[in-house]
């Protein structure tokens, strides 16, 4: 099976460089094309890519939909396989193409997404560590009783998709998310039989520094997706979020991580608060 890679731009000036070439370096798979859309960008990300010699399209700021920009790329791909990934991830091995796909070309599953490592010390290296462990699974429709909502749980910072599969589901409907697309469509991967593998095997770096004030809006249009996909809220959220926190708490405790400890409450804050107000608003 062949490959086509969707990769949104915006200001990736300092990414592009790196990931392009991490890109062309996979090992044992055959890549189509690799489809950038560059959103107009305050840096110089458009006179780097011509520098380069890197094929992309170019968008307004008003046409980027985290949902629709991907969506419109895939339904004009030709290949088997469609992968998508940020512009921010960092990827050092040459097998993380290979191990994403090779359970959707062997037949076993219709969709994949890596496992991704913070390698800041900041609260994200803990949540990061909870939501991508050293081991892989596949979730399917027979594991909603046991997991509920995280069942849904998807990453499109590193993912690949079976491209008959995507187009037989419509994609994301043609909505314009403006977050949480991955959720959306695992939705209906799951519910429509599809299976999903989380591959382990699969790494790239994934890496932010947050302020609080970031990660209430980040988690206020999370609630604002809720409030639009109301269904969503049917699934038992099975103390997911509560495992959590004591996990990011017993682990920065373990490393004496004394600066996600003395922002943990507020942190914590921050998110509750965002996704309440989002699910209000």
């Amino acid at each position: 099976m062949n490959i086509d890679i969707i990769c949104p731009l915006y200001n990736a000036e300092k990414d592009i460089e790196g990931l392009h070439k991490s890109l062309l370096k996979q090992k044992n798979v055959k890549i189509n094309e690799i489809k950038y859309v560059l959103t107009e960008s305050k840096d110089n990300t458009e006179e780097k890519l011509k520098k380069l010699n890197i094929n992309f399209k170019k968008i307004k700021k008003e046409e980027f939909s985290h949902g629709l920009t991907r969506e419109i790329e895939a339904f004009e791909s030709n290949a088997d396989i469609i992968v998508f990934v940020t512009q921010d991830v960092i990827i050092e091995k040459e097998d993380w193409l290979f191990n994403l796909t090779k359970d959707i070309i062997s037949g076993e599953v219709d969709a994949c997404y890596s496992r991704q490592i913070c390698t800041n010390n900041t609260i994200e290296k803990y949540t990061r560590e909870c939501n991508y462990p050293k081991e892989s699974k596949i979730v399917s429709k027979e594991d909603i009783e046991k997991l509920g909502l995280k069942t849904f749980f998807f990453s499109d910072a590193s993912s690949a998709i079976k491209r008959e599969t995507f187009v037989k589901l419509n994609g994301y409907d043609h909505k314009n998310l403006i977050i949480s697309e991955d959720m959306y469509i695992a939705y209906k991967l799951i519910t429509n039989g599809y299976k999903i593998k989380y591959c382990a095997d699969s790494e790239v770096i994934h890496s932010h520094v947050f302020t609080l004030k970031q990660y209430y809006d980040r988690y206020k249009d999370t609630g604002k997706f809720f409030k639009e996909n109301s269904y969503l809220n049917n699934y038992k959220v099975n103390q997911a979020g509560g495992n959590m926190a004591k996990y990011i708490l017993k682990r920065s405790w373990q490393d004496k991580n004394w600066n996600v400890l003395v922002k943990y409450i507020p942190n914590m804050a921050a998110r509750f608060i965002g996704m309440k107000v989002g699910k209000i608003l």
